[in-house]
This record gives structure tokens, sequence and C-alpha cells, in this order.
């Protein structure tokens, strides 16, 4: 049964409206980290082909890699730091000063002068958006509603194209522009996610498991009442997730050290190196060529038009969200690890691809090729990036907060995330120099070692769909009790109650 809301939304008449205005809420305050990647990620490529600021700062290879890979020098000094700070503050807190951060980071790139203040404007974006990224992603799954948490959490880094796009849009608009207005317009418009983060913090909750943890026990179960079902803490829904969260915390409390714990204890050390590999696997997929130097791939495929680079610049990231969203149906539906394997699998396949077709445009020029081959390129580098939005963009936040336990949560997805911005900054510094100096054969080499990341995705992960973040401790630690996240979906539908349902072991 549906019902109609105030709003004109048709909701089912189980789940309160109030419900999904907080779950709206709290998915648009932790966007933050993505939005502002991926708005900096289409930015700097459509900057790459923008003759307004080439001109301006009279870049070579070395300068274009230093300008674009600088914001992940940001983003590893944002994970040495934003771990701790999300445990001890707050996740709330947390996000609220790294969004900051990153609004000081925007202005002082727009205001640029020269390369220096430029890189130094972008490194400040960086720190500020990967400590907000990783008290967002926490925070999101710690707080949203289970049902409905792979859409929540996954959804999260599906933001990235979505300020891609406004990126892609904007600069197409201002690359008529002669004066340096042209780059630094778009940049500044960079720092409106951090804005508008700060605006939405006061009116959503702390997160429930984090005000357990420092034995704030009232404040936790009113955070657990308006995440799961907005009703009175008494509710019997309400009394039973929050004593699941209850048992688990204690249970946190008990052992050692975090830090301590993933040395000696074998099941923690597991749940922290499934969960830290996502952030590097997905770096080193290829996916960072067209990303960044969409301009330079679309030269070696033919299209050497700046004016149509720009254009295939937006039809990329549009592109890029409808199969990210397509991802992140799968991964709630089918499941974590069998998408990443078909994504995998698929993206792998089409870098052979391009980079044969480029080796033929290479050898026989733009006069000896012809425009089956040309746009047949093109036409599998979008392949390519859709295979990687469906595969890896939906996991990047949701998988490690699944997939490692509570006191290692924070630290660990700060931990991934140095990984991908430490091979981020490598990749991207010397990708145009790996283009200019081997060409086509990048493909090749990138190719061969995603062979190498399918396999660890195959022997390594377990899949952690349709389960508690509480079901998903009991599994790895081979016992405790929990409340089957189905049994509380009936629960909140009136077709069971608590006292039917069986707690499993």
């Amino acid at each position: 049964m549906l019902r109609k809301t105030r709003t004109g939304t048709w909701l089912p008449a189980w789940v309160p409206e109030s419900t999904w205005i907080l779950s709206f809420l709290l998915i648009v305050c932790s966007f933050v980290q993505s939005c502002t990647v991926g708005y900096d990620t289409a930015l700097l490529n459509a900057l790459n082909i923008l003759p307004a600021y080439k001109d301006y700062f009279r870049l070579n290879a070395a300068t274009t890699g230093l300008n674009t890979a600088s914001i992940f020098i940001g983003g590893i000094l944002g994970p040495t730091f934003s771990g701790v700070a999300a445990d001890r503050l707050g996740r709330r807190p947390a996000m609220f000063w790294s969004s900051l951060i990153a609004i000081v980071g925007a202005v002082m790139q727009t205001a640029a002068q020269n390369i220096a203040m430029f890189v130094v404007g972008r490194i400040i974006i960086g720190l500020g958006a990967s400590a907000s990224g990783i008290a967002g992603g926490v925070y999101l799954s710690e707080t949203f509603h289970s049902r409905f948490r792979a859409w929540g959490v996954g959804s999260l880094n599906d933001f990235y194209w979505i300020g891609a796009i406004m990126a892609a849009g904007i600069t197409l608009g201002t690359s008529t522009w002669t004066s340096s207005w042209a780059w630094r317009a778009p940049s500044l418009i960079q720092g409106i996610f951090s804005l508008l983060c700060i605006l939405i913090l006061p009116f959503v909750p702390e997160s429930p498991r984090w005000l357990q943890y420092q034995g704030h026990s009232d404040e936790a179960r009113l955070a657990v009442a308006q995440t799961n079902a907005d009703s009175d803490v008494s509710d019997p829904v309400v009394a039973t997730i929050y004593k699941e969260i209850l048992e688990s915390l204690n249970l946190e409390k008990g052992r050692q050290r975090p830090v301590v714990e993933i040395f000696k204890d074998p099941v923690v050390r597991r749940r922290f190196l499934i969960g830290t590999s996502v952030g590097p696997l997905s770096t080193v997929v290829g996916n960072l060529i067209a990303l960044f130097y969409l301009g330079p791939e679309l030269n070696s495929a033919g299209i050497t038009d700046s004016r149509t680079q720009l254009h295939v610049n937006v039809v990329l990231n549009a592109w890029c969200l409808v199969c990210c969203l397509f991802g992140t149906f799968l991964v709630s539906s089918w499941g974590r690890r069998p998408t990443v394997i078909a994504g995998q699998s698929l993206l792998t396949a089409c870098l052979f691809i391009i980079g044969g077709l480029s080796k033929v445009y290479a050898e026989n020029g733009l006069n000896g090729t012809s425009n089956s081959v040309i746009y047949g390129n093109v036409a599998v580098i979008f392949l390519f990036q859709g295979f990687y939005s469906l595969a890896w963009t939906p996991v990047t936040y949701l998988y490690p907060t699944e997939v490692m336990n509570y006191s290692i949560r924070a630290n660990g997805l700060a931990f991934s995330s140095l990984m991908l911005s430490s091979l981020t900054l490598l990749l991207v510094f010397i990708m145009p120099i790996a283009l200019e100096s081997i060409g086509w054969r990048m493909y090749i080499v990138n190719g061969s070692w995603d062979i190498i990341v399918l396999l660890i995705v195959i022997l390594f992960w377990v899949e952690t769909k349709g389960k508690t973040l509480e079901e998903i401790d009991a599994i790895f630690d081979g016992g405790g009790q929990y409340l089957n996240s189905s049994d509380i979906e009936e629960i909140c539908r009136g077709e069971k109650t608590i006292s039917t349902v069986e707690v499993k072991k």
C-alpha cells in the first residue's frame, strides 16, 4: 500500500514521511567529498583542455601533472587526522570543520596568481574534502536506515558524477571567455557543496553508535528512534535495534586498542585488509586516464578539436552518472562482490581494446585511420568508464564501512582513503608523462594489472548484502546475537512482533 505525503510524494504506508526526509538530509550533508572531488576531476579535465588556463600558467607536462595531482597531496594529509577526529569529536563536528577547510581552499584556488598559490589552494581542498569524506562515509553508514543502507551509502559516491556534470557544464559555458575568469569562476563554485553541508548539519542527529560508545545513552536511544522509525524510544523496534548496538559496542570496548587489535586479532586484521583494499584497488584500474586526461586520451583516439573534447567531457560524465546509479541498484539487489567482479571483468577487456585501437591510430595517423576506428575507440572509452562507474563507484564508501567493525571503521576508512589518494597522486602525476612516452602501451600495462585486481576481489572479498552492521559483526566473529534485517522490515510493516521473531546466533 502507498500513501501520498504532504509534499506530494508516494511512499510505502509503513514508512513514516519524516524518515525519508531525514534520509535525504543525511545523504545531502554527507555528499561533500564525492561532489567536491567529482567536480574537481571534471574541472581539471576541462581546464587541461582550456586555452585560457594553460596560457595563464604556461604549463608543460610536469606542471600540468603537479596542478592536477596536488589535490591528492591534501588527500594524503586529510586521512592522517580525520579518523581520529571523527572518533573523538563526533561525526558531525568532523564534517563541519573539514567542510570549512575545503571552502578556504576553493577561495584560494580561485584567487591564485601563480602555480604555487594554485597548488596550495588545491592541497587545502583535498585536505578538507578527504577528511569530510571519511567522516561522512562513516556517519552515513551508522545513521542511515538499515533497510536502505545500500542505496544511501552506495549513492554517496554516485554524487561524484553530479559534481562532475556540474563542472563539465560550467567549464563548457566559460570556455569562450578570454579572461582568467574562464577558470576562476568554476573554481569558486567548487565550495558550494561544503557550504551546503554546513547549512544542513544542525538539522540531522549524531551517529547513535558514536553517542553510545561515548556513554551518551539517552541521546543514542533518541538518535536510533530518529534514524530508524521516527517513533518513541520505547517502540519495540527501536528498543531492539538499540539493544543490538549496545551489545555490539560493549564487545568492542572489551577488546584491546584498535591498532593493537589489527595486528594481533586475525579476524579484525582480515576485516581491516578487506575493507581498506577498496580504495587502492579502485584507483589503479585505469579510470584516472579519462578522469583527468581525457584530452590526451581523445587525441590518441583521433578526436583533436578542443571544443569537441569539452562536449565529450559533458556527455561522458552524464553517462557515468547513469551507470553508477544502475550499479547502486545492482549492489543492493544482486550483491557487492558479484557486481564488482562483473564490472571489473568488463572494464579490463575494454582497456585492451582501447590499447589496440589507439595503436592503429598511432601507426596510421589521422588520414590513414578510418572514422569507424576513431569513433569505435571513443565508444569503448565510454564503455570502460561506464563499467568502472557501475562496479567501483557505489562500493567505495559502502563496502569498507560495512566490512570493518566500529573500533576500526573510521581509521580503516581513513587508511583506505590515504592509500587511494597516495596512489592517485602518483598515477595522476606520471600519467601525462607515460602517455607522452609510451602512448597506447599504457592501456596494455594497465589492463594487465587489472587482472590481478580481479583475482583479489574473487579470492578475498566476502558478501555483505542485506545485513545490518551488527549482523556483519556476528558473521565475522562467528557468534553473537542479532535480529535479521528482513525481520526488522516485517516488524515495521506490522507483519511480525518482536516476540515472534527468532533471534539468530
